[in-house]
Order: structure tokens, then sequence, then C-alpha cells
């Protein structure tokens, strides 16, 4: 049986108390965002943090790894490294590694790249006729990662359900904590 002895606390929380506790919240989450924003400005990627979601990149990342990323426009692309892009008409971006450049006599260079645990190249997952990428679909480097952090990441996607209750769990934890 399920307890709501929190709905008991709250009730025997004056207003202003409840107010300030529902500011406190309100903080810890604009804080949050602040953070993400300041990350987005200081590494020059819309997107600093992405979890690894599938096993194209083993051994060198794996399935819930989290990848902090920079995306610093006057750093040239090189063979080797590896990038997360985004392809039109896709909303999840890509983890894999620069398998080819092809540069242009006008200074602009296109790309290809690959998983390493794949066995072709991704051309199959660029947009229809694309053969190449461009500096304008990466969005980021990865520059360090935490092994399997971002697993808890893939099972709130996998079971929506879980999600809100973490985050209700969460809401109810910084309303009820006096402190």
């Amino acid at each position: 049986m399920v307890s709501f002895e929190f709905l008991d606390e709250v009730k025997r929380m004056n207003k202003r108390q409840l107010f300030y506790q529902v500011l406190n919240f309100g903080m810890i989450v604009s804080s949050a965002l602040m953070i993400w924003k300041g990350l987005m400005v200081v590494t020059g990627s819309e997107s600093p943090i992405v979890v690894v979601l599938s096993g194209s990149m083993e051994p060198a990342f794996h399935r819930g790894d989290l990848l902090f990323l920079t995306n610093y426009q006057e750093d040239p692309i090189r063979v080797g490294e590896i990038v997360v892009f985004k392809i039109e008409g896709r909303d999840i971006p890509i983890v894999h590694r620069v398998l080819r450049l092809h540069e242009k006599e006008d200074g602009t260079v296109k790309f290809l790249t690959k998983g390493d645990n794949n066995m072709v190249d991704d051309r199959g997952l660029y947009a229809k006729g694309q053969l190449w990428l461009e500096r304008k679909d990466v969005v980021g480097r990865a520059r360090g990662f935490v092994p399997y952090i971002g697993n808890v990441t893939i099972m709130m996607n996998d079971y929506p359900k879980l999600k809100y209750i973490i985050l209700a769990g969460l809401g109810i934890f910084v309303l009820i904590h006096r402190e």
C-alpha cells in the first residue's frame, strides 16, 4: 500500500514555509538550466553532454557512456576524431569516428564517418543523397567520458513511468525537506 505521509507534512507547513519550499524547488531547476546554458557557452556545443545510445562505437564507448563534448569552430576536424553529429530528419545525434576527409580547393572540408563496431561507413545513415558530412552537422567532439553513468537516462527513456516517478520523488523531497 502506498503511504502518503508527505501530504501530512505539507499540510502541517504554514503558507510561508510552503512558499519557501516551492521557491527553493524553482531555484534548483533554474540553477540546473543556468549550468547547462553556461556549459553550452564554454564548450561551444549545443549539447555539451550526450549519452551513447548504441553499441556502434564499441570498444571505444559502450551503450550508456556519458560523453563530454566541445565544438570550437577554429579547431579543424581530423581523421580519427570521434564526433557527434546530427542528420537532417533525425532527432537523435550519432557518435562515430571520422574515417576520411575531403578537402576542396575553396577550403571547405567534408568528411565521412563510421562506427568502430560497424562493418560499413555511415553513408547509409546520412540524409537521402548526402555522401559527406559538413561542419554544420557537427554537434561536438568527444573530449572525455564517464562509463555507464548514462544508463539512468536510457532507462528513463525506455520506461517513461520511471522518469515521472523519479521526478515526483525529487519534487516531494524538496517540498518536505525543511533545511
